[in-house]
């Protein structure tokens, strides 16, 4: 059985804390529902490939339960030398990760799609951002650990966090696509859905 979405009709398909904060600056009212798909690579996919697919099948997953409304689906993995950095999970994975990045250029992938609910049209594009590693001895590594325990973040870092600290500089057109959730061109894809935004 299909419903109507909320009262803006906007609707994230995540159950990331950090996509719905992102959400929230913009001011605009919203629900959250986490799709149920399944989120591994396939044979030969790349990063981005990856990214698109997931963002596109997020959105699709929950669409299908509305018969209105503007549904959000993003999916984030980071690369160094184009292989996928994974969340960690654990103390010691994270410790091998910023070893691993130390001094080196991470690429974060985002995939970003809305989808109309009501025809099934989608909006999808692809936000890439790449952050430098200044070198990181372990003394650093494990006091950073210690603070911050960014355990459930792809590269073992939160840049909204202490883990500014560890970069030398970042390149790309939006800082929010590296949080995972790229506001410029959701901000853009919303309004070519009629959506009002200041």
């Amino acid at each position: 059985m299909q419903r109507d979405a909320s009262e803006s009709g906007v609707i994230l398909a995540s159950s990331s804390a950090y996509r719905k904060l992102l959400l929230e600056r913009l001011k605009i009212p919203f629900t959250c529902q986490s799709p149920a798909i399944d989120e591994k690579a396939l044979p030969g996919e790349s990063a981005v490939e990856l990214v698109t697919r997931l963002a596109r099948e997020k959105a699709l997953a929950v669409a299908t339960g509305y018969n209105s409304g503007l549904i959000i689906g993003s999916d984030q993995v980071a690369t160094l030398d184009e292989q996928i950095l994974v969340k960690p999970q654990s103390h010691e994975r994270a410790v091998a990760q910023l070893t691993q990045v130390s001094g080196q250029e991470v690429i974060f992938h985002t995939g970003l799609c809305v989808c109309n609910a009501r025809n099934q049209s989608m909006q999808c594009d692809y936000v890439p951002f790449s952050v430098t590693f200044r070198p990181l001895s372990v003394e650093v590594i494990e006091r950073y650990l210690a603070k911050e325990r960014p355990y459930d973040c792809a590269g073992s870092f939160k840049v909204e966090g202490l883990g500014i600290s560890l970069l030398e500089k970042t390149a790309g057109d939006d800082v929010t696509a590296l949080i995972g959730l790229p506001l410029i061109r959701l901000s853009a894809m919303l309004r070519d859905e009629g959506l009002v935004l200041p």
